[in-house]
């Protein structure tokens, strides 16, 4: 009878596991783990904000690269293709001929074509065309990408410098942090647009440098100005995170100092890092069309969104600004969208990377 207790004991026991591992299947088909990144992108996309921010950045981005090749194909038109009328039905004559600078042009014949001036919004020219004969609609796509690729461009740099330096000033302290952090304050404490005038005189002074290479020499003094932010962000948070236990294990295993800033603690920055490129991305768009109104971004006859606003500048007089707000509405309309999409997805990726939002 023993030996039967016995058995029906261990049976019972044996048919309860099962039970058991039944349960736990159930409970992990009906509650899956959900990665931290699924768990981020949940909150962002909970967020209404978010989704139009995302629409705009979305809208914007064919708006200004995919736009340009359907136009092409559609209507064959270019960023800087002067449209004409003809006077007749004679072929348009065109020859070139060199300048005394040492450039080429080319020559139109006058007697033959009418350049199509401020023609009104028609089903040829949807946005009608500028003072140059330029079609606006067309002028607004390629504007688009010099303000997105400048952007970006400036971002990623400012980012990695200020990932570096602030990574080593959070890291090492002592006379490290004291050296960057004054180098931070200097560069911060500069006046970003008076120095902007100075430096675009000076270089358009310098005849070895190309009118269309200046904007690469600004970018490069933006970036200078701009990546103070970032350092103080990742020096902050290296500063909270370098005493943690898995860095003091870190420490004991004997990883080098610059994988322990590099692998361990910058990636624990990520998030406030992804959070504060994406809303400079706003303010820089801003800046770079601030400098084209200016006339110091893009040459003419290139495109930027900035230089298409000034033909609208009251001190050339009030025409275009009162009788032609085809030239430099929609560009002032894009440059919203741009930095209110890149701001609400700012909003959107802080609220998300916070564990302590219930959204």
């Amino acid at each position: 009878m023993t030996i039967d207790k016995d058995k029906a004991i261990k049976l019972d026991n044996i048919e309860n596991m099962g039970t058991d591992n039944g349960s736990d299947q159930e409970l992990e088909e009906r509650f899956r783990v959900i990665s931290p990144g699924r768990m981020v992108a949940k909150r962002f996309f909970k967020s209404k904000l978010s989704i139009v921010g995302l629409a705009m950045i979305v809208f914007v981005f064919v708006f200004s690269f995919v736009g340009p090749f359907i136009v092409d194909a559609t209507w064959g038109y270019g960023e800087t293709q002067v449209f004409e009328i003809p006077r007749n039905a004679e072929m348009i004559t065109t020859a070139d001929f060199s300048a005394p600078d040492g450039k080429t042009y080319d020559y139109y014949d006058k007697s033959q074509t009418t350049i199509l001036y401020k023609a009104p919004p028609s089903s040829e020219h949807w946005l009608g065309t500028d003072t140059s004969g330029f079609d606006i609609f067309t002028r607004l796509m390629y504007g688009g990408r010099i303000s997105l690729f400048i952007s970006f461009i400036v971002i990623i740099l400012e980012t990695l410098i200020g990932v570096v330096l602030g990574g080593l000033a959070g890291y090492f302290g002592k006379w490290v942090d004291q050296l960057i952090m004054r180098i931070v304050d200097i560069f911060a404490c500069l006046p970003g647009l008076p120095i902007l005038l100075v430096l675009s005189a000076a270089i358009s002074s310098i005849d070895s440098i190309p009118a269309e290479h200046r904007i690469y020499y600004l970018m490069a003094f933006i970036t200078l100005m701009g990546w103070t932010g970032v350092a103080r962000i990742v020096r902050g948070q290296i500063l909270m995170l370098r005493e943690q236990e898995y860095m003091l294990a870190a420490e004991t295993t004997g990883i080098k100092a610059i994988n322990r800033i590099f692998k361990h603690l910058v990636p624990n920055a990520m998030p406030q890092l992804i959070v504060s490129a994406t809303l400079g991305l706003g303010g820089i768009i801003l800046y770079e069309s601030t400098l084209s109104y200016l006339g110091l971004g893009v040459p003419f006859p290139r495109a930027a969104w900035g230089s298409m606003i000034a033909l609208a500048d009251p001190s050339r007089g009030q025409e275009i600004l009162a009788n032609y707000p085809n030239m430099w509405v929609p560009a002032g309309v894009l440059i919203v969208v741009a930095v209110l999409g890149f701001s609400f997805i700012g909003d959107g990726l802080r609220d998300a990377f916070d564990p302590r939002m219930k959204r």
